[in-house]
C-alpha cells in the first residue's frame, strides 16, 4: 500500500476508515462479503493512526504512521492475504451492489499489487506534498484538541517527528539508490519551505511566534483545565519543538542540500529504472483506461484546439480587435481582472468565493436528487505552505461529522488569482464539485466503507471539471469574462494531457513545456511554472480531468439519445454520484444499466 505514506492524500481500497464488523454469522454471501470488506479496512487501518486522525477518529492518537519499507512490506503481505480470503465468496451468489464491492475489492488490491515494484519510484519530498509540508499542516488542521489528553497526544506527536523524519530520510536515499532523485528546481522550494517551519518562537528569539506554536497555543488555552496544567502542557510542547521536531527538520534540510548537489535537470519519468512502463502503470492507474501516452498527447492537442475556437467566440463577443494571443496577454494583464494583493483584496476573493458557492447551493434542486448534508467552508491556504501549494485544494469532511469539507484557495498572490476563474474554481473544488461527490460519497449507505472514501482520479477530477461545465448550462457565468475564465480552465486540462505526456514519455525539458503552455493559455507565468513543476513531480496525475470529463459527457449523451424525452438530468446525476468513485468502465456499466432500466 504505497500510497498510504501521502499524507492527507486519500485514494484506495485501504484508505481511511474502520469499521466494526457484525458479531453474527453471515446468513447470506452478501452479508459474509460485507462482514469481510468491513474486516478488511478494520485490519489495514489498525496501524494508520494519521488515516483515522483524518477520519475524526483519536485511536493511537499520539502516534504517526509508519512510511518505512518494512511497512510497505506487511501491507502488500496483507494486501495478498486478504484478496485470497475474497476468492473465497461465491462472486455468483452476491447481490448486484456487492458484487461491485467485489469488483472494486479485486481491482484496487490487484493494482496495490502491481504497484509494489514501483514503490520508490516516487518523489517522497516534492514542492505538492510530502511529510515535511503535511507534518505541520496535519497537526494544525487535522489534530483536534478537546481535552488534556488530546493536547498530550499533540505532544506525543511532535516528539515522535525525529523518528518519522528518519524514515523518510531512509526512504529518500533508497530512492536515489535506485536512481530517482528529485529533479533540481524542487531542492530550493522544499529547503525554504523547510526552514520556514522552524522560524519563529520557540525556533529562536523573534518576536512572532511560528505557526505551529500559536497552533497550540490556542489549543491549549481554550482547554477547560487549570492554569498550572495548561503552563505544564505548554513547557512540554516547547520541549518537544525544541528537542525532536526542530533536529528532525535540520537533519531532513541537510540531506535535502547533500542530494541538490547530486541533482540533474532531467524531469520525466523516462529517466526512471524501468521508466517507461512505470509511466504506463501510472496513466492506467490515473485514467482507469488502456490509453496509451501518444493517444492521451493527441487527444490533447485536439481539445486544445476546440477550446481555442471557442475562446475566439467570446472574444469577439466582448470587442477585443486582435488575434487570441493578444487576448491572452489582456486577459492576464488587466488591472480589472485582478483584485489588491493586500489582505483586503485577499478578504474580498473569499467572501466573493463563499457567495457563488451559496448561489449555486440555491440552484442544486434542478440538477440533483441527493445533496450533501455535510458543511463546507472557504479557507485560505496557510502562508507556512503556500509558496508552493496549488492555487486551489480541497479537503473531504471527517466521516463522523466533527469536521466540514474545506476548500482551500492560495492567495500568496493576488495578481495570480483572476477574478474571471473565481466561479469555475469554487464551482470545481466546492459545489457542485468536489464536496458534492466526496461529502455524498461519505454519507451513502449501504455499501463498504471502502466505496465511501477511496478514490479513482479520472472520475473525482473528471466530475470536478464537469462541475465547472455543468452551470454554463443553468444560466451561470453570465459575464462573458467569467464564462471565458470556465474556457481558460478547461483549456488548462486540455494542455495537461500534452505536456504530462510530453514530459513523461516524450522527453520534453522543463522549458519546453513551460513555452508550451505559456503560449497556449492566458494563465500568468507563475501559475504556468507551477504548474509544470507540479507534472513533473505527480506523473500522470494531470491527466485525469479531461479523460474523466469527456467520459462523464459521453455518457451523458449515450442516454439523453437512448432516452429521449425520459432523460432527466437529475436521475443521470444519481447514477454518476450514488456508487462512490468507480473506474470509468465500471461507471459505463452504471449507465448502460441506468439507461435500460429507464426504458
Amino acid at each position: 500500500m504505497t500510497i498510504m505514506r501521502k499524507l492527507g492524500r486519500s485514494a484506495g481500497i485501504f484508505a481511511l476508515c474502520a469499521l466494526v464488523s457484525s458479531p453474527l454469522l453471515a446468513k447470506t454471501e452478501s452479508e459474509k462479503a460485507n462482514e469481510f470488506f468491513a474486516k478488511a479496512l478494520q485490519e489495514a487501518l489498525a496501524d494508520k493512526p494519521v488515516f483515522l486522525t483524518y477520519l475524526g477518529q483519536k485511536k493511537d492518537y499520539g502516534k504517526w504512521t509508519d512510511i518505512s519499507e518494512v511497512q510497505d512490506a506487511k501491507d502488500l503481505a496483507l494486501t495478498k492475504r486478504q484478496l485470497l480470503e475474497l476468492k473465497k465468496l461465491d462472486y455468483d451468489k452476491l447481490e448486484a451492489q456487492e458484487q461491485l464491492s467485489y469488483r472494486l475489492f479485486e481491482d484496487q488490491s490487484k493494482a496495490e499489487i502491481a504497484g509494489y515494484k514501483f514503490r520508490n519510484h516516487t518523489y517522497f519530498v516534492n514542492q505538492m506534498f510530502g511529510t515535511q509540508s503535511q507534518t505541520p499542516a496535519f497537526l494544525i488542521n487535522m489534530h483536534r484538541v478537546s481535552s488534556k489528553s488530546d493536547a498530550e497526544a499533540y505532544i506525543s506527536r511532535l516528539n515522535g517527528v525525529k523518528a518519522l523524519f528518519a524514515q523518510l530520510e531512509q526512504r529518500l536515499l533508497a530512492s536515489e539508490k535506485l536512481g530517482v532523485l528529485t529533479p533540481k528546481f524542487v531542492f530550493p522550494k522544499v529547503i525554504g519551505d523547510s526552514q520556514n517551519i522552524i522560524v519563529g518562537k520557540p525556533f529562536d528569539n523573534s518576536d512572532k511566534s511560528s505557526p505551529l506554536w500559536e497552533d497550540i497555543n490556542k489549543k491549549v488555552n481554550a482547554l477547560d483545565i487549570s492554569k498550572a496544567e495548561k503552563s505544564k502542557l505548554l513547557v512540554d510542547a516547547k520541549t518537544a519543538m525544541l528537542n525532536s521536531f526542530k533536529p528532525a527538520y535540520q537533519s531532513l534540510i541537510a540531506l535535502l542540500k547533500q542530494q541538490e548537489q547530486r541533482a540533474s535537470n532531467q524531469d520525466g519519468a523516462w529517466k526512471f529504472p524501468d521508466g517507461e512502463n512505470y509511466y504506463k502503470y501510472r496513466l492506467k492507474k490515473i485514467t482507469t483506461t488502456e490509453m496509451s501516452a501518444d493517444e492521451i498527447h493527441q487527444l490533447g492537442l485536439a481539445e486544445v484546439a476546440r477550446i481555442h475556437n471557442e475562446m475566439k467566440v467570446i472574444k469577439d463577443k466582448v470587442g477585443f480587435k486582435g488575434s487570441l494571443q493578444k487576448f491572452f496577454t489582456f486577459m492576464r494583464s488587466d488591472k480589472q481582472f485582478k483584485l489588491p494583493n493586500t489582505d483586503a483584496g485577499r478578504a474580498v476573493y473569499l467572501k466573493n468565493a463563499v457567495t457563488a458557492i451559496d448561489t449555486m447551493k440555491a440552484s442544486l434542486d434542478s440538477m440533483f436528487i441527493v445533496k450533501p448534508k455535510a458543511e463546507l467552508k472557504v479557507k485560505r491556504v496557510e502562508p507556512f505552505r503556500e509558496k508552493s501549494a496549488g492555487r486551489a485544494f480541497y479537503q473531504s469532511p471527517s466521516l463522523d461529522g466533527s469536521r466540514p469539507g474545506t476548500y482551500y484557495v492560495n492567495l500568496e498572490d493576488m495578481n495570480q488569482m483572476a477574478v474571471y476563474e473565481l466561479e469555475a474554481l469554487a464551482y470545481h473544488e466546492g459545489i457542485p464539485g468536489h464536496h458534492m461527490q466526496r461529502a455524498i460519497a461519505q454519507e451513502l449507505e449501504g455499501i463498504p466503507t471502502f466505496r465511501k472514501i477511496g478514490g479513482y482520479t479520472a472520475y473525482t477530477e473528471g466530475w470536478g471539471l464537469y462541475s465547472e461545465m455543468l452551470p454554463k448550462e443553468y444560466g451561470f457565468y453570465t459575464d462573458p469574462y467569467s464564462d471565458f475564465g470556465r474556457l481558460s480552465m478547461e483549456l488548462w486540462r486540455a494542455c495537461r494531457l500534452v505536456v504530462d505526456t510530453g514530459i513523461h514519455a516524450k522527453k520534453w525539458s522543463r522549458e519546453t513545456a513551460i513555452d508550451y503552455l505559456r503560449e497556449a493559455t492566458p494563465s500568468p507565468e507563475l501559475d504556468v511554472v507551477k504548474a509544470i513543476e507540479r507534472y513533473i513531480v505527480m506523473p500522470g496525475q494531470a491527466t485525469a480531468y479531461k479523460i474523466g470529463m469527456l467520459k462523464i459527457l459521453e455518457l451523458r449523451a449515450k442516454a439523453k439519445t437512448a432516452l429521449g424525452k425520459k432523460f432527466d438530468i437529475r436521475d443521470f446525476h444519481d447514477v454518476i454520484l450514488k456508487n462512490g468513485a468507480l473506474p470509468l468502465s465500471v461507471l459505463e456499466e452504471q449507465v448502460d444499466g441506468y439507461i435500460k432500466h429507464s426504458k
